[in-house]
């Protein structure tokens, strides 16, 4: 590894693989990390809620194994973290303007999807970690077809880059950064993330639906609070949402 890879953490690259995330929870049950995995080629690359996930070569698939030394009931947080790392590195090919991130880890390019982020809890000997999958369009949109109602496009890195934007390169740029992100929440906890991420974020103060399994809510994208709860303002009352997919609403 060169010396621009993050000390102590492990990197494998893998021509062809069904998932980053179920190959890197394998290394997980041994005990393996702080771990990048990456794919230059996914036969079944999964979204959130197990949902299909377009994967297309030349496109960025990677998974992260990592083992935060902190209570379970905060992991999540780390979902940020990783959308912090990925707007940066994304920034050093896009202007940081036409960046945005929509709740909770999807990355946007001029309001388009460029990319997504799912985190899985794995748990080795008693300590709990997290697999963090994630997913850049480098070159390739995803298929329309796979694409929800009401979803985003889709967007790509190259459109703002005059190079071709190698995965391998891509990969050593989020580490840097995931590994910068990472350490801020350990040492400094969440309020910086949080700061950090509403910087960023597109939506505060709009119109928004988010989606659960069983209902639905409308309102107006208030805040994100001190643990990375969706605050949503509706007619009737200030709702508080841990987890949800949202939809801005001008998405048809």
């Amino acid at each position: 590894m060169g010396s621009d890879w993050p000390k102590g953490v492990e990197r494998r690259l893998l021509d062809e693989v069904d998932s980053t995330n179920s190959y890197t929870s394998k290394l997980a049950r041994d005990g393996h990390g702080p771990t990048w995995v990456l794919a230059r080629r996914q036969t079944a690359s999964r979204g959130r809620r197990g949902r299909a996930w377009s994967f297309r070569a030349g496109n960025f698939a990677a998974s992260y194994l990592t083992w935060p030394d902190r209570p379970v009931e905060v992991l999540a947080q780390m979902s940020f973290v990783s959308a912090l790392a990925v707007f940066d590195t994304a920034s050093k090919y896009a202007k940081q303007q036409s960046l945005s991130l929509k709740w909770p880890n999807d990355l946007l390019l001029n309001g388009a999807k460029l990319s997504g982020i799912l985190l899985e809890t794995v748990q080795h000997n008693g300590r709990f970690g997290l697999i963090i999958g994630i997913g850049v369009n480098l070159v390739h949109r995803p298929d329309k077809d796979l694409l929800e109602a009401r979803s985003l496009p889709g967007a790509t890195l190259v459109e703002c880059s005059e190079d071709e934007i190698a995965p391998e390169e891509f990969l050593i740029g989020l580490a840097n950064a995931m590994e910068h992100w990472q350490s801020r929440w350990m040492s400094e906890g969440f309020v910086p993330i949080r700061e950090a991420w509403l910087s960023r974020a597109t939506g505060l103060g709009s119109q928004i639906t988010a989606r659960l399994p069983d209902r639905e809510y409308e309102g107006v994208f208030e805040d994100v609070d001190e643990v990375g709860s969706l605050v949503l303002r509706t007619k009737s009352s200030v709702v508080v949402l841990p987890a949800a997919d949202v939809y801005f609403r001008d998405t048809t």
